[in-house]
């Protein structure tokens, strides 16, 4: 159990560190002028511990008793010295620096040079220099992350909400406080790429779910000294990045120093305005080259729809063991105006101190797992954050966190959650308790005609381990009462293991899996349009599923499913408008009884986060593939079923970085069956509703069109996003930010001959490969894209398809 141990030694040396812990707080001041300065840093000589303001001057840091020299430096001033004595916390040691500053001599620039090249050549050599000095690091971080808007929301204590109403003080923006999160957290890096971050202790605001904690630690703080840097999902060269000269114009805006050593302040923004980059300062040292601030913007191609009005990144450097330069702070300033409705924004600092560099470090702390919440994060109380090194609170912040917590700490009416969500499907009556909305209250089809629905959902029970649901309706057309209902519960630690029971008595759509759309878009379409694209039938009987993770990337399940299905017939005639036309007959199905034993496996070799109740699968933005498969079967002597069969699927899926932002990615599935398999239990091609279409479906076949027990499905799709526009430079064009998405799918399918004999309706085959391609374009900040799609086989029907491609439907 070495991880186990790594753990307890990790806990039991935190505990008796910071039970030493002495506080000291303060300020920095510009002594020529009397104003604070932003962002100055302070170490205490001959340790690893520093620390930098904030951005009103404040600052705190925490170290064990004893006596310190403290290095008080900032960019443009003379460093200061202060010799201390630490036996209890001291308030108000504030640093006062004078100004000094090296301008830059007249240059003579001859054609076709730029000093700032030279500089930047330097500082990325250096940049690599310093790569070969590390193998490893480990560090201690604190992470404070606040969200502001202009809107008072109603108060909301869920686990997915953010929104409450606090009447605090505004910015210089016109923001308020709506949440808050903190906690501290310590990382671990290892060559070639092995990351791990434990997060000691988080707090938030009441209306800030714990879970959402876990993504404002070191994971969003990123390096510059790297080249892996990524924003909104985009692959980002930096101004240190190995191709930055031929990406970036670099000019010298000015020189600085820091006490007798020049510092040259540089300019930089992307040679291309249509390429995603920054624009802002980098600077750099003289002699040595090395990296110590940047200062930059996102520049307005890398504002994906141009919904921010400032994203700011604010970064720090120092040096440590063998002058090796390590990020003290991160610092993100974010501001939004949606579409002119409301102002957002987010603000989030990040001190990272106590490094200790090219330290062993065991294989027993890297795993999948990239960061884990230790199991006592949540209970740390007021002594532990006064112990450890914090980012100071404002007034603002502490009396948004007073407000907020009260306003949590009030019990909502129904009524009230009544006001706020009945428009929707669902409506919260409790904190853990749902029922439905007015939206969820009905449905429509032709064979219930009008129904009436009564949903009720409880999550999160007993420590997040209880989730059930309990669903009655009433179809007036066919008078039948429907009832279903599912509970799961979850062990382990990380709840990485299910059992899960349904009991139903149901009406069921034809092929639901193969189905993308919600049932709010068929109620509309057979009122409005007399269009009802989907069939029907009738399901009673329960289902028992056991799911566990026995291994990192391996999942296992098993399951027993007792089902007796009957044919649904047309009940209804009704819609608004179009009375003289008729729906469809819904066609029948094979009525039997089938007891079905399932067995089933998942690979997932992605990392994960462990959230502190929860394990989540994350991508990075990295290439990644899942694989799966399972087999059903179904046998007389065995298990009492009506029919014996063997049922085989497979599925792979993935995605590739191709180039810049763009990926490719892909889906395969599988079915191979032996005996007769009820064709309401075979899988269908996924298709589509009359001009529109969904990604990862065949565009040109049509709901429950196709479908058999043995298949062969491929969807290819590669999203450009709107870097082929990019790339051709062509006015305009390359500056409006369109969406371009191709596609190619294919699929081959055929029925097996017992199956044929127990086949009540008509069916295609796709003895010859099916072959369609296409693509979509739409704009970034539209939920919607045109879409063209051609057969390339079978081309006697729907041999080209245009519509409307959407995720709301």
């Amino acid at each position: 159990m070495p991880f186990v141990r790594l753990f307890l030694l990790i806990l039991i040396f935190s505990r008796t560190l910071f039970s030493q812990q002495i506080k000291i707080e303060g300020n920095f001041y510009n002594r020529s002028n009397g104003q604070r300065l932003a962002f100055a840093n302070l170490r205490a000589e001959g340790t690893s511990r520093g620390t930098s303001s904030d951005i009103h001057g404040r600052y705190q840091i925490n170290l064990p008793q004893g006596r310190y020299t403290l290095i008080a430096s900032s960019i443009g001033f003379k460093s200061d010295t202060l010799i201390i004595d630490l036996i209890e916390d001291k308030k108000n040691i504030d640093f006062f620096l004078n100004p000094v500053s090296i301008h830059l001599p007249e240059v003579t620039i001859l054609p076709g040079k730029n000093p700032a090249i030279e500089i930047m050549e330097k500082a990325i050599k250096r940049k690599a220099e310093r790569e070969k000095l590390i193998d490893s690091y480990e560090y201690d971080a604190y992470t404070k992350g606040v969200i502001r808007s202009n809107t008072e929301m109603g108060a909301e204590s869920n686990q997915n909400s953010l929104s409450v109403a606090v009447k605090a003080a505004k910015d210089s923006l016109g923001l308020r406080i709506n949440a808050i999160v903190e906690n501290q957290s310590k990382g671990f890096y290892r060559k070639p790429g092995d990351y791990k971050e434990l997060i000691v202790a988080r707090k938030q605001t009441s209306n800030i779910p714990s879970s959402l904690n876990a993504v404002t630690g070191g994971r969003l703080i990123q390096n510059f000294y790297s080249d892996d840097l990524k924003f909104f999902n985009r692959p980002m060269a930096g101004p240190l990045s190995d191709n930055a000269l031929k990406y970036y114009y670099f000019r010298i805006e000015d020189t600085s120093a820091i006490d007798s050593r020049k510092v040259f302040k540089i300019y930089f923004e992307p040679d291309n305005s249509t390429d995603p980059g920054f624009q802002g300062y980098v600077y750099i040292t003289d002699s040595s080259f090395d990296m110590i601030r940047i200062d930059a913007d996102l520049n307005r191609a890398a504002n994906t729809g141009g919904i921010f009005d400032r994203v700011n990144i604010f970064q720090q450097f120092l040096p440590y063991a063998n002058q090796i330069y390590m990020p003290i702070d991160y610092r993100l300033y974010i501001r939004a105006n949606i579409l002119g409705l409301a102002k957002v924004g987010f603000e989030l600092n990040s001190v990272l101190y106590n490094y200790r560099i090219n330290e062993p470090l065991g294989d027993s702390l890297f795993s999948k797992s990239i960061l884990t919440v230790l199991p006592d994060a949540d209970k740390k109380g007021p002594s532990y954050w006064k112990s450890i090194q914090t980012i100071p609170n404002s007034l603002e912040e502490i009396k948004a966190y007073k407000q907020i917590d009260s306003i949590q700490a009030q019990p909502r009416s129904i009524w009230s959650r009544v006001k706020e969500e009945a428009l929707g499907r669902h409506m919260s009556i409790s904190e853990n308790v749902s029922t439905s909305g007015l939206l969820g209250l009905f449905h429509f089809n032709r064979v219930e005609g009008w129904a009436l629905d009564f949903d009720l959902a409880a999550e999160n029970l007993f420590d997040r381990r209880l989730f059930s649901d309990g669903k009655i309706s009433y179809g007036f057309a066919d008078k039948k009462a429907k009832q279903f209902f599912s509970a799961s519960y979850y062990l382990g630690k990380y709840r990485t293991y299910s059992l899960s029971v349904n009991f139903f008595n149901r009406i069921n759509s034809l092929f639901a899996s193969s189905d993308a759309y919600n049932e709010f878009t068929s109620t509309i379409l057979a009122l409005l349009a007399k269009y009802d694209f989907r069939d029907y039938y009738y399901s009673n009987g329960f289902n028992f599923q056991m799911e566990g993770e026995v291994l990192p990337i391996l999942k296992l399940n098993a399951g027993f499913t007792d089902r007796t299905d009957n044919s649904a017939f047309k009940h209804s005639d009704y819609s608004f408008f179009a009375k003289s036309r008729h729906y469809r007959d819904n066609p029948p199905i094979y009525e039997t009884k089938i007891n079905e034993i399932n067995f089933g496996f998942n690979l997932d070799f992605r990392n994960f986060i462990e959230d502190g109740y929860f394990r989540r699968r994350v991508s990075e933005g990295k290439a990644y593939i899942l694989l799966g498969g399972g087999v059903n079967i179904s046998s007389k002597k065995a298990i009492g079923s009506l029919l014996d069969y063997v049922m085989y699927n497979a599925d792979i899926q993935g995605t590739l970085g191709t180039f810049r932002a763009a990926s490719l990615n892909y889906r395969l599935h599988s079915v191979y069956s032996d005996g007769p398999v009820p064709f309401q239990m075979q899988y269908a091609l996924a298709g589509n509703i009359s001009a529109t279409g969904k990604n990862y479906t065949f565009r040109t076949v049509g709901i429950s069109e196709v479908f058999a027990d043995k298949v062969i499905a491929i969807n290819i799709e590669h999203n450009f996003r709107d870097e082929l526009f990019r790339l051709s430079r062509i006015p305009i064009l390359k500056d409006m930010e369109l969406q371009l998405n191709t596609f190619f799918d294919a699929a081959w399918t055929n029925m097996s001959a017992k199956s044929k004999e127990i086949i009540p309706i008509r069916y295609i085959t796709m003895n010859k490969p099916l072959l369609e391609a296409g693509f979509n374009i739409g704009h970034v900040l539209f939920p919607f894209s045109l879409e063209l799609a051609w057969r390339l086989t079978h081309r006697e029907n729907n041999a080209f398809v245009i519509g409307i491609n959407t995720f709301i439907l």
